[in-house]
């Protein structure tokens, strides 16, 4: 092997294995966290979510349904089936946006892993998907009152795959699908959070997400639409960039476009949105996302 490659190995392996170990115990907890909510805990948190049909709550029905979607272990293609059954049993479209748009955003196992961010972080991310979640109901009561802004008619009833009657087992089925699905994402996150490390100036990442806060703000809310695959993955990433000089309302921005944006959530949001619909949900994903992060960089914290 040529040296120059061994040497490059070296230090790839020294920066990956400092992420790797920083954050893997969030990792392996939100797993976990996620795994235990969704065998143990996930009708409970719908049969709430369902207990407000019908009661005429107004702006604090939305909080709640905010929170369940926060709550939610499910991703957006388990979370829009379930939605469509409450909406056939008559659950007003603004508490439905209110839950979809907080569930998009963030579950349980994000929440966790998050916590390797840092406390001030994590708080930021969770009230600010809660509060997107409440306004996203907010406005879809205002301007689509009497109106239809969902069509739930091509999505299917959601499968459940927790049904083994033994239920270790089950939890162990579930544990194993989490891995599967987070742990290729978080694997690359730490890849490319060390090669970040090893071969991009830490100035650079200052000038482009710190120093300007206004363009950092348009920079990071622009890059989190592509670089957005995996919730776990991005967490070695954003470690990296906050520790080189990416300014927190920059990293709140990442993580409401990421999300929001992602591919797979956008192809699930497009299928039970109009065009016009789903341009307004785009156009309030970015908006919000700067919004909260304009809010946070210039207010101290």
């Amino acid at each position: 092997m040529p040296e120059i490659l061994k040497r490059e190995l070296i230090y790839f392996w020294y920066y990956f294995s400092i992420q790797f170990f920083q954050i893997v115990n969030y990792w392996v907890f939100g797993m976990i966290l996620g795994s235990l909510i969704s065998v143990f805990g996930k009708k409970k948190i719908y049969s709430l979510l369902a207990a407000l049909q019908g009661k005429n709550l107004g702006f604090f029905g939305l909080i709640p349904a905010s929170l369940a979607g926060i709550a939610s272990p499910l991703c957006m293609y388990g979370t829009i089936p379930i939605s469509a059954s409450f909406a056939e049993n008559g659950m007003e479209e603004g508490l439905l946006a209110a839950f979809m748009m907080s569930s998009i955003l963030l579950n349980p196992q994000l929440l966790l892993y998050s916590a390797a961010l840092g406390p001030t972080a994590l708080v930021i991310r969770f009230i600010g998907c809660f509060l997107c979640g409440i306004l996203a109901g907010m406005l879809v009561r205002h301007f689509f009152k009497g109106k239809n802004f969902f069509n739930f008619k091509s999505f299917g009833t959601a499968m459940d795959r927790d049904t083994d009657t033994n239920l270790i087992l089950r939890f162990l089925k579930n544990l194993w699908r989490n891995l599967k699905a987070t742990g290729p994402a978080f694997l690359l996150g730490i890849s490319l959070s060390a090669l970040f490390q090893r071969y991009v100036p830490a100035d650079s990442i200052a000038a482009l997400f710190g120093r300007h806060r206004g363009f950092g703000l348009l920079m990071a809310a622009s890059v989190g639409v592509p670089l957005y695959v995996c919730g776990g993955g991005t967490i070695p990433l954003l470690i990296s960039w906050m520790g080189h000089g990416m300014s927190l309302g920059s990293a709140s921005a990442f993580m409401i476009t990421g999300p929001a944006m992602k591919i797979t959530n956008l192809g699930a949001v497009k299928i039970i949105l109009g065009l016009k619909d789903f341009v307004f949900y785009i156009v309030f994903a970015v908006l919000f996302a700067l919004f909260l992060g304009f809010l946070i960089d210039f207010i101290p914290v």
